[in-house]
C-alpha cells in the first residue's frame, strides 16, 4: 500500500512539472502568433479565468490566464485511508500531519509573451489541452481602431 502511494504523489507531482501535454497541438499554439492582443481581451474563454499580467524589463508583455483547481495530495504512510473504503479514524497526530499535507493547483497556465501590441508565443504549462475553443476567435477585427 505505500509503494502505491508513493507511485500516486509521484505521477500528481509529475503532472506539475511543466512538461507539455500530448493533449496540447501545435497548430493551435501557433494560431496565436502575430495575433493583436484584442484577440485575448476579447476571447470568451480567456475572459472566464483569472489572469496575470507582469511587463519584463525589456518591454515583454507576459500574461498568464490561469484555468486551474485546488487540490490537495499526501504522502507518507500511517493514515491508513486506503484500508477501507470510508477511510479511517486518525490519531491526533496523524490528522495534524493529514492537515498539512502539500496543497496546491492543478490545471494549465496558458502563458501569451507580447510585444508591440501582438502575441509572439503562446505556451501553455501544466495540465493543458488545446483545441479549436483556445485559437484566436473570428470577429476581435471589429474591436480594432
Amino acid at each position: 500500500m505505500q509503494s502505491l502511494s508513493i507511485l500516486l504523489v509521484a505521477a500528481l507531482l509529475t503532472g506539475c512539472a511543466g512538461v507539455r501535454s500530448p493533449f496540447v497541438s501545435q497548430p493551435d499554439l501557433d494560431a496565436w502568433v502575430g495575433v493583436p492582443v484584442i484577440a485575448l481581451d476579447t476571447h470568451s474563454l480567456f475572459l472566464t479565468v483569472p489572469m496575470v499580467r507582469t511587463i519584463t524589463d525589456s518591454g515583454v508583455e507576459i500574461r498568464n490566464y490561469i484555468n486551474k483547481r485546488g487540490v490537495s495530495s499526501c504522502g507518507g504512510s500511517g493514515f491508513g485511508l486506503a484500508n477501507s473504503p470510508q477511510g479511517s479514524t486518525l490519531s491526533y497526530t496523524n490528522f495534524n500531519a493529514f492537515q498539512n499535507c502539500t496543497s496546491g493547483m492543478v490545471g494549465c497556465d496558458n502563458i501569451f509573451y507580447i510585444r508591440d501590441g501582438k502575441v509572439i508565443e503562446y505556451k501553455p504549462v501544466g495540465r493543458c489541452y488545446t483545441n479549436e475553443a483556445v485559437r484566436p476567435e473570428k470577429g476581435y477585427e471589429r474591436f480594432l481602431k
